[in-house]
């Protein structure tokens, strides 16, 4: 480790953030330029470059660095799969399509915290030497490679996207594209889904900043709808929970062992609420699972935040007192489960 002090460690964390604001907003320019495919084929290098360089670091700043390149990737990425997705998806699916992003984020992080605990309990500890003489937590990082590596190798057998040929003036390809995706086999089909995407793009200019301009505090009220979903599906706290967890759960008297498993266990309950919110999002609608979910992670988030107010002792023999502890764990994972059929998967649906 490095010693770091308490705002170290949160810009450490937190910087990848900001790599994936700056990737969010070239992704679509790269997009655009270079086409789908090969813009998630840039994150997938991006990624397996940040995972590399965090492992070997030799300094907080190098850390930092490399967490904003691989912040980057995932902001790239991000952006470009829901668009894709929504290109090349028959309109019948394009929801629970598109709530698969979220599935992969939740199935990612279910991952992560998995490897994480397995390899601090083989090392017996996350700052005790592993293999090579590397510490576990830099093996967290280096591992992340894998996914990486898969995923820039999965990339290269996809298709691009038919919207991005036609804008370029590859008909041909798109129809094969079309044909081949959504399953046309009839060349008047055919036809008319190509001329639809010619007209959709007859109709679009070069996006300027001032498109986005209206009455509406200086924004079309579609663009505020956007930005606000953005900002609350990540000011609902649900990085707190993924990103500090097993700091958190550490901090109020449970092991390090126990603070991973409790994490890890977490992540499970959040990949299987994500599949509840793929049936549900087509059926139920949108509107009315944002709203149960805010209400239910309303109150949980303010259960657990009673629970640590009782928490005894401070530094090394700071605990939750009597039942407290276990009243917290079910409170998280319940926050969970909110966010999960809810601020999870419908926002990236919505946008």
């Amino acid at each position: 480790g490095f010693a770091l002090d308490a705002a170290q460690i949160g810009f450490a964390v937190s910087c990848a953030l900001l790599g994936s604001a700056l990737g969010a907003w070239y992704a679509g320019m790269l997009a655009n330029r270079f086409g789908r495919v090969r813009t998630m084929q840039v994150a997938a290098v991006l990624l397996v470059a940040s995972a590399l360089g965090s492992g070997l670091v030799t300094a907080v700043w190098d850390l930092i660095l490399w967490r904003l390149v691989g912040g980057i990737g995932v902001g790239v990425a991000s952006v470009i799969a829901p668009t894709y997705i929504a290109e090349v998806s028959p309109a019948h699916i394009r929801g629970r399509l598109g709530s698969m992003q979220q599935l992969a984020i939740v199935l990612g992080i279910f991952a992560a915290l998995l490897s994480d605990a397995w390899l601090a309990g083989v090392a017996g500890g996350a700052a005790q030497p592993l293999w090579f003489g590397l510490a576990a937590w830099r093996w967290m990082f280096l591992v992340a490679t894998l996914p990486a590596l898969v995923y820039g190798t999965l990339v290269l057998g996809v298709p691009e996207s038919p919207r991005h040929l036609v804008a370029k003036g590859r008909i041909d390809e798109a129809r094969v594209v079309l044909r081949k995706v959504l399953n046309m086999h009839s060349e008047t089909a055919l036809d008319n889904k190509l001329r639809d995407i010619e007209d959709s793009l007859r109709s679009e200019h070069k996006p300027r900043l001032r498109d986005l301009c209206g009455k509406t505090a200086g924004l079309l009220p579609v663009v505020w709808i956007g930005i606000l979903l953005s900002v609350f599906q990540q000011f609902v706290g649900i990085n707190v929970i993924f990103y500090y967890s097993s700091t958190l759960w550490h901090s109020v008297g449970f092991s390090e062992a126990d603070s991973f498993t409790i994490t890890v266990v977490t992540s499970i309950v959040n990949v299987l609420v994500t599949l509840v919110a793929i049936a549900l999002v087509d059926k139920v609608g949108r509107k009315p699972l944002l709203v149960v979910g805010s209400a239910g992670m309303a109150i949980t988030l303010g259960l657990m935040a009673w629970c640590f107010s009782q928490a005894t002792g401070s530094g090394a023999t700071l605990s939750l007192p009597g039942a407290t502890g276990m009243v917290a764990l079910v409170a998280a994972n319940a926050y969970v489960v909110f966010f999960g059929v809810s601020w999870g998967p419908v926002v990236w649906v919505l946008l």
